[in-house]
């Protein structure tokens, strides 16, 4: 590969660039091998680059990657430093093809639970959370313009490759929407430090569940537009719950019947 080649493609770990080229990368043999295995993702992997120690001591994955029509393009160690954001690189990367942008249609979202997040900032945080969704079957995400960057590394890496297995809708206008899905009889519920014990909330479908940055809570706006603020129970002394530990918690609480 020309040096050019790694200079274009190390300029995907900017986010500037990756909305630009409209390409991200990923790093590590358990996401890549997520993206390549879910249907509307394969086709959108542009590279596959190794090490040639990945290569001898991971024969296996160099032939899954043959299933799929991929041949791997063999670099240095130090190239592949350029193309990672970790000290660490497990020797592997490949880039993707960001999928169009879909748009939101209320009767898309209103037969079960979506997940709303406002102003997620935390790379890990988001991640966390779409992992989370992903564990308690939550199909629809939508993200309010002020979360971090999906296709961020952090993210990526915390989510563990469920951005591959969601409907995930970036800079969603949250005010516009929650008024359209509100025509389809869909309830909006808040995650907030005030409001109703979760444990005895009666979920009824279709239902919005609407995850706020932690430092500063949902925005007046949404809480206008919400039916239901919900809580977790504080029983000790902490001031709070980071976002990505009560998401999972409330998530647990509301889809236990699905």
């Amino acid at each position: 590969m020309t040096k050019n080649e790694i200079k274009y493609y190390s300029s995907l770990l900017k986010k500037k660039f990756r909305e630009d080229e409209h390409k991200f990368l990923v790093e590590g043999i358990k996401i890549i091998r997520e993206g390549l295995s879910a249907n509307n993702w394969r086709s959108q992997c542009e590279n596959v680059f190794v090490s040639h120690n990945f290569t001898v001591e991971h024969p296996e994955f160099i032939d899954e990657l043959q299933n799929y029509s991929i041949v791997p393009v063999t670099i240095s160690q130090q190239e592949l430093l350029k193309l990672s954001d970790t000290v660490t690189p497990q020797g592997i990367a490949a880039v993707f093809k960001m999928p169009a942008v879909k748009d939101i249609s209320p009767r898309h979202l209103s037969n079960g639970l979506t997940a709303a997040l406002e102003n997620i900032n935390d790379p890990g945080n988001l991640g966390t959370i779409i992992r989370n969704c992903d564990w308690f079957g939550v199909k629809n995400i939508l993200l309010s313009h002020g979360c971090a960057d999906i296709y961020n590394p952090k993210t990526i890496r915390s989510c563990m490759g469920s951005l591959f297995h969601l409907n995930i809708y970036k800079d969603v206008a949250f005010e516009k929407e929650f008024v359209n899905l509100k025509k389809e009889s869909t309830n909006i519920l808040c995650a907030d430090l005030n409001g109703e014990d979760i444990f005895s909330h009666q979920l009824t479908l279709p239902s919005v569940i609407v995850f706020a940055n932690e430092a500063n809570g949902p925005s007046e706006n949404i809480l206008s537009l919400t039916d239901k603020v919900l809580t977790i129970k504080k029983l000790g002394n902490a001031e709070s719950l980071n976002v990505a530990s009560a998401s999972a918690v409330i998530l647990a609480e509301l889809t236990k019947s699905f």
